[in-house]
């Protein structure tokens, strides 16, 4: 159960970033914010990681390089999240955001890509997934 608390949690702060962070670069712009938002989530998540955690660095060195990546993504995707909720408006950005990420981890749970066990997708999921890339349309008319 806490696992989907903080699943609504994350969408609901991914929901508020997106329109602070629009909101913002209409007045300083876009990759300012992107900056501004990477700096102080780092700063964030280092206080966080100093006062509560173990205060171990030991396992950065066991991160693949590849994961290493996730910063530089966060980057397009405070850029991206930014343009589209300023062009398109917060709820049909957020639907089609939902929809490119669902339509992601369809593969890559199909795929077991990164790692994760593989999960054969049924017909549920298939319609699951059209029903949601439906609404985003329909938001869009």
């Amino acid at each position: 159960m806490s696992g989907i608390i903080f699943a609504l949690l994350g969408g609901a702060f991914i929901t508020l970033q997106g329109v602070a962070n629009a909101r913002i670069s209409q007045d300083i712009g876009t990759w300012q914010t992107a900056t501004i938002t990477q700096l102080t989530g780092f700063i964030a998540s280092f206080a966080i990681l100093m006062l509560i955690r173990d205060r171990s660095w030991h396992g950065f060195a066991q991160v693949k390089p590849l994961y290493l990546t996730g910063g530089a993504l966060a980057a397009v995707i405070i850029f991206s999240n930014v343009t589209a909720i300023q062009q398109n408006g917060v709820t049909l950005t957020i639907a089609a955001l939902l929809i490119a990420q669902l339509g992601l981890t369809f593969l890559i749970d199909s795929k077991g890509w990164f790692g994760v066990e593989k999960q054969e997708m049924r017909l549920p999921q298939f319609l699951g997934i059209g029903l949601m890339t439906a609404g985003v349309v329909i938001l869009s008319l």
